[in-house]
């Protein structure tokens, strides 16, 4: 029994003595976070790891994972601890206090675009009074739609196609059951509709949203960050679907919303709690449009004369660059 503990001792000491100077470095690491008072956690890792040592360094998936949450906590910490610092800061200084920084986004970083509108501008002021939308601002035309949908569609666009015809007023539904669109705009021409919305599909399907219904009214309509020439023909097409005699009584606004050339559609409707909170009831149907192209009078897919086509290769190289 003596024998072996006596050799069982030695091989101990063998392996002590075999050890790298790395691991020692390591053990020397760890007693010292441990004499620090850590009881684990970050001073041990400030300790045992290096300055230059990174988190994707670690090969063990979960301790990677582990680490990388702790980082990214430890950061959140650090930021909401600098903003109250800095908000102490500006209330000490009051009016003394320098202006807030503005943050950096894609839309402030925007390329100028040359056809950027000037209300004041005579050539834009004439383009307004002689394109074809001029008719409806001057009030000369009444807006007359029909909607109608791609051949056999699904129980949702067909849902979606209602809800469409109910909040744009004096619009029509029609259900194509195979017949050609060069055959249906004749007809529209001819029974004096003003406009005419082909709902597609493809792979995607219309998602259902249940909201409360709209009224009859007729809504407001707002258009948001239209700005260059494009943008504001396209501004334009969307004021035309609707009366240009909103009737606030029903406190429905129709929005068209344009940021990065992704054009959003919103239906509200104003709710006033007080003389001096105001808030807003969504409605729906809510949607996202994006501009392929454009083309000059009644579209023709064969001989229509395109105005502008969108090219994703070539427009899409600049995230900052915009067209709307």
């Amino acid at each position: 029994m003596a024998a072996g503990k006596s050799s069982e001792s030695g091989e101990t000491k063998k392996r002590k003595k075999s050890k790298t100077p790395e691991e020692k470095n390591e053990e020397n690491n760890v007693a010292s976070a441990e004499q620090a008072g850590g009881s684990g956690g970050e001073q041990q890792a400030a300790m045992v790891f290096p300055p230059t040592f990174s988190v994707a360094e670690i090969k063990n998936k979960q301790r990677r994972h582990f680490m990388f949450m702790k980082e990214k906590l430890q950061k959140k910490k650090e930021k909401i601890a600098l903003r109250k610092k800095r908000k102490k800061e500006r209330e000490a200084l009051g009016d003394k206090a320098p202006p807030k920084a503005v943050p950096k986004t894609i839309e402030n970083q925007r390329v100028y675009d040359e056809t950027t509108v000037d209300p004041a501008d005579e050539e834009v002021k004439y383009d307004e009074a002689t394109d074809e939308f001029a008719p409806y601002f001057q009030r000369q035309t009444t807006p007359k739609i029909l909607i109608t949908t791609s051949d056999r569609p699904r129980g949702r666009t067909v849902r979606f196609t209602e809800q469409l015809s109910s909040i744009i007023p004096n619009s029509h539904v029609y259900y194509r059951r195979g017949l050609a669109l060069k055959k249906i705009i004749p007809q529209c021409i001819a029974k004096d509709f003003t406009d005419l919305i082909v709902i597609n599909e493809d792979r995607k399907i219309p998602s259902e949203r249940k909201g409360k219904e709209p009224t009859e009214h007729k809504p407001e309509v707002i258009l948001n960050n239209f700005t260059t020439r494009l943008g504001h023909s396209i501004g334009r097409m969307f004021a035309s679907l609707y009366p240009h005699d909103p009737q606030f009584v029903g406190r429905q606004v129709a929005t068209f919303h344009n940021q990065r050339d992704y054009i959003f559609f919103r239906y509200h409707r104003y709710i006033f709690r007080s003389e001096k909170k105001v808030g807003i009831q969504e409605l729906g149907p809510r949607f996202t449009l994006k501009l392929r192209s454009l083309q000059k009078g009644t579209f023709d897919s064969k001989y229509g004369e395109y105005e502008w086509v969108h090219k994703r290769h070539q427009m899409d190289s600049n995230r900052r660059k915009f067209h709307l």
